[in-house]
């Protein structure tokens, strides 16, 4: 039997899931990490602790697996998305990542909007100047961290060190590079006409390549670390949400993706690139060869429940310990005792600012409509609606752009709470596909890396033979009017708010 090893690294922790050639999962595990905030609006890893939670992950389930290192035919690699790593002569990290939620970068994002002109920007990378993405966060340390800005050697993204570690190469591959807003996605390569009007030399990006093809090769030093066998092939991989959307079957146009991890995405695959005019959706190329994505960011989906949960749950995570009821499920049945419409509350998920459709770093959170009548479970219901009324921003505006809608296939740790899925289905009108693929991520990159290993002749092939079966929610069309009614409301807080 062979075998493929799917490494995702995530904002709360890195999954390294085993599977085998048919796409049944072997054996995972998971190791988290911390993220830190030093000002409001500012977010920031280790590099080293991403590593060093891949390392403790591929040798739990190498071991626990009983597999053949010599068996694992191939390593796809993905991660969260926009990161930036700045890497010396040495190899060695300069300063902690800035991650993909940190909002600092507004003034960075007014000079490249200044000096290339936000429609020459969404032209060539697919999307305005964003604070999120890369590009911004490199011209933060420019202007902010000269003498680190002086020591850099490359920049890469956080699977890409995750690949430097494993492999020694500096590469990354077209999907996530589309996010450091310096790839030119109409000819999957870096834009020299972006590189040139600001002043960045190309020598410190990585070469960039498509997400099937093998990108290097197990070193011994890491094969020490980690107990895989010496030469495994890595590939390209991919970034989170291409990734998942290939481990959901996001490969083809007219099915589409509703991912609820940390952050929330919509998400389309496309044969051509395709732009929203004013770039509130982000237009990337895909892990698929030739094909493209689009996809709107809400950003606070699940980390809004997180925050509350840690804010304002204590009496629940008691319970939740003490009857070993995971927390989430705990307050999400909570939630279903609330009516729809949360009585009255309307909850904006704007805990780190708003990518879709707002485009806006500095908007913030709200709790509107509160009255003497609520109660906690309403508070927790209007979470889950906020979060799922900010998706269905997205989704309203992928059907603005003419993509077509025959499936909805929902995804991440918000999808596996019923009732959130129920209410999700309930505000978008549409039926929701949970597909069969729980490792979402670190399937897509088993699968591309197949794909590099020869094992499938094609991402579009293996997909058809591995994603299988799924359960289906069908939307309460009672509720049509009501929530119709509540996503009115809801549509109209943004613009009284923005500016408080």
């Amino acid at each position: 039997m062979r075998y493929l090893l799917g490494l995702d690294i995530g904002t709360s922790g890195t999954k390294t899931a085993l599977f085998d050639e048919y796409g049944n999962t072997i054996k995972t595990a998971t190791y988290g990490y911390e993220l830190f905030q030093p000002k409001a609006g500012w977010a920031e890893q280790e590099p080293d602790a991403w590593w060093e939670a891949c390392v403790n992950g591929i040798k739990t389930v190498i071991e626990k697996s009983k597999v053949s290192p010599k068996d694992i035919k191939g390593i796809g690699l993905s991660g969260q998305m926009h990161g930036l790593v700045l890497v010396d002569k040495d190899y060695k990290v300069i300063r902690n990542s800035i991650i993909w939620c940190d909002q600092r970068t507004e003034k960075e994002c007014n000079y490249m909007t200044e000096v290339i002109g936000k429609e020459k920007l969404i032209k060539i990378t697919g999307n305005p100047a964003l604070t999120g993405f890369t590009l911004s966060k490199l011209l933060w340390v420019r202007n902010n961290e000269p003498l680190n800005y002086k020591k850099i050697y490359k920049i890469l993204l956080p699977k890409d060190y995750i690949r430097l570690k494993l492999t020694n190469v500096f590469a990354t591959e077209v999907s996530d590079a589309s996010g450091m807003q310096m790839l030119d996605i109409n000819t999957r390569n870096w834009s020299e006409e972006i590189l040139e009007k600001l002043n960045i030399d190309k020598n410190i990006l990585a070469e960039v390549y498509e997400s099937v093809v093998v990108s290097g090769h197990v070193t011994e030093e890491a094969s020490r670390l980690t107990n895989l066998a010496v030469g495994t092939p890595v590939v390209g991989g991919a970034g989170d949400q291409a990734a998942g959307a290939v481990g959901n079957g996001i490969v083809n146009e007219g099915i589409i993706s509703v991912s609820m991890g940390t952050s929330g995405v919509v998400f389309a695959a496309t044969d051509t690139p395709r732009f929203d005019k004013e770039g509130r959706v982000h237009t990337l190329c895909h892990a698929v060869p030739n094909k493209w994505h689009v996809m709107g960011v809400t950003q606070g989906a699940g980390l809004s429940l997180n925050w509350f949960k840690r804010t304002f749950c204590k009496s629940e995570v008691m319970e939740s310990e003490a009857s070993k009821v995971n927390i989430y499920d705990l307050l999400t049945e909570k939630a279903s005792n609330s009516k729809p419409g949360s009585n009255g509350i309307i909850y904006l998920p704007y805990l780190m600012g708003e990518r879709t459709p707002h485009i806006d770093p500095n908007v913030k959170g709200a709790f509107l409509g509160v009255s003497l009548i609520n109660n906690h479970d309403d508070f927790i219901r209007s979470v889950l609606e906020g979060v799922s009324f900010s998706l269905k921003n997205c989704l309203d505006l992928l059907q603005h752009m003419n993509i077509s809608i025959d499936e909805i296939r929902v995804s991440g740790g918000g999808a596996e709470s019923k009732v959130w899925r129920q209410i999700t289905a309930d505000i978008f009108g549409y039926s929701l596909n949970t597909v069969k693929a729980s490792e979402g991520g670190a399937l897509g990159v088993a699968i591309l890396a197949g794909v590099g290993a020869g094992i499938y002749t094609s991402v579009e092939d293996a997909c058809s033979k591995i994603i299988k079966g799924n359960d289906k929610i069908e939307p309460n069309l009672s509720l049509k009017e009501t929530y119709k009614e509540v996503y009115e409301k809801y549509n109209s807080a943004y613009p009284k708010i923005k500016n408080f």
